[in-house]
């Protein structure tokens, strides 16, 4: 898939000397966490993001020429084990989440406009323990793998009722399904 990118970005990347940098932003139980993957808060798109350097993960991100629902996984090492069950409580399937790539200046400046690498929905968290600190890592998945989900919704009066409580539109459907219809005789 192609990246639109600023004419920035384009020509940072033919210098000799890189400084990447990746943005995680996901939406928890009691609202968005933003973290990237340097020390110390910095601000972009108005908005406060926390650094936290290496402890930051992030699994690979794939992209085919195919119609496929991959995913990635997002890690968050070192993490306090008061600090656990906190965040498993917020996790909540679904919530969105999004990546991206960027690249700073040597007087540690946001290059204009990181390229957004993914964005999903959360699917699961998963902890390993080592005693003193824990690893959580999240999965997110791309939207596509909803297209895998059956959906229970049907062209009943029913189904209509749960939608739109008091629309009529399919109250009459199942009077009409073994009627005869007597068309263009006279």
């Amino acid at each position: 898939m192609a990246r639109e990118m600023s004419a920035e970005i384009a020509a940072a990347l033919t210098e000799g000397e890189l400084r990447p940098i990746l943005f995680f932003e996901g939406e928890f139980a009691s609202g968005w966490v933003r973290i990237w993957s340097g020390l110390g808060d910095i601000t972009w798109t108005g908005q406060t993001w926390t650094g936290v350097g290496s402890l930051l993960g992030l699994g690979a991100i794939e992209e085919t020429q195919q119609v496929v629902a991959g995913g990635t996984t997002v890690s968050l090492s070192g993490v306090p084990l008061e600090m656990v069950a906190l965040a498993i409580d917020e996790a909540r399937q679904g919530k969105p989440g999004r990546v991206w790539l960027g690249l700073l200046t040597e007087d540690r400046e946001i290059i204009a406009d990181p390229v957004q690498a993914f964005t999903g929905r959360l699917d699961v968290p998963e902890i390993a323990d080592t005693g003193e600190s824990c690893t959580v890592t999240i999965s997110y998945e791309n939207r596509l793998i909803d297209l895998g989900t059956a959906r229970n919704w049907r062209y009943t009066h029913e189904s209509q009722q749960a939608l739109a409580p008091g629309d009529q539109g399919f109250a009459f459907v199942t009077t009409i399904q073994d009627k005869e219809i007597t068309w263009g005789r006279g």
